[in-house]
């Protein structure tokens, strides 16, 4: 069965493009049919899996606005071993479009419907916003991943988005949940960083990923060469971070699909 993830908090910088490569990739690697939805005008996902973001042909603009179908739209990353929808700065034109549409919250679930089937995973990259986009995002989604920085502004970020998560549950996607948190760029070093990380755990308990994605040089300079770290160099802690948090992931999903029998 498909799981629609949403990588998502209101705040920038905090590891949502990065997250969202590497968990395809590392999915990827466990055989597992992986899609990247890129629902953020930057475009930083698609050009992360070595995408020229100004030479596709159709995005998720046209994809959102009814001019292509997410079938003709998916292309297959370069390497890595998944699809991608790719994103550019089209989808600010989107956003401005769908203000003025019926169920404009809803464009992005019913343009993905036709393929779900064809997925494990299908991870959004949403823009760190809470944007008409993200809406789509979260509407689309049956879960939410929340990446975020060990530092005292992040928890009221994530105040913010779980409110958020709230709202849409309320009106448009009852099936929505907080999946998980993943701390990123994390320093043990830093006294601030251990409290925050015991305060996440302390108030959420099993929703805070094991996994702790660590700073590392080798993920930041991946995306320049257009590529996962697990492909830049799988020995790096970043890309070991990856594999483990795709492994605590799977055995989510195992442990959910035990439990529906």
């Amino acid at each position: 069965m498909t799981r629609i993830i949403a990588v998502a908090n209101q705040k920038g910088g905090v590891g949502k493009t990065t997250t969202c490569v590497n968990l395809a990739a590392s999915l990827a690697a466990t055989q597992r049919r992986v899609l990247l939805v890129d629902m953020d005008p930057q475009g930083n996902a698609t050009m992360g899996c070595g995408i020229n973001k100004m030479e596709v042909e159709n995005s998720a603009c046209e994809v959102l606005l009814g001019e292509a179908t997410a079938a003709d739209t998916i292309i297959s990353a370069p390497q890595g071993g998944f699809a991608v929808l790719p994103g550019n700065e089209d989808l600010t034109l989107a956003e401005v479009k769908l203000l003025q549409e019926i169920g404009r919250e809803m464009k992005l679930k019913k343009a993905l419907s036709p393929v779900v089937g064809l997925y494990d995973f299908i991870l959004i990259d949403c823009p760190p916003s809470m944007s008409m986009l993200t809406v789509n995002a979260l509407t689309a989604a049956d879960g939410v991943l929340i990446p975020m920085q060990c530092e005292y502004y992040a928890l009221e970020g994530l105040s913010s988005l779980l409110r958020t998560i709230e709202k849409i549950r309320d009106s448009v996607n009852p099936k929505l949940e907080m999946y998980g948190i993943l701390r990123t760029m994390f320093d043990p070093r830093i006294n601030l960083s251990n409290e925050v990380s015991m305060q996440l755990i302390e108030h959420f308990d099993r929703k805070v990923f094991r996994t702790v994605v660590p700073r590392n040089v080798r993920l930041a300079e991946a995306p320049s060469f257009g590529l996962p770290v697990l492909l830049h160099d799988r020995a790096s802690r970043g890309a070991i971070a990856y594999l483990a948090l795709a492994g605590e992931v799977l055995r989510r999903e195992d442990d959910r699909m035990a439990e529906a029998v």
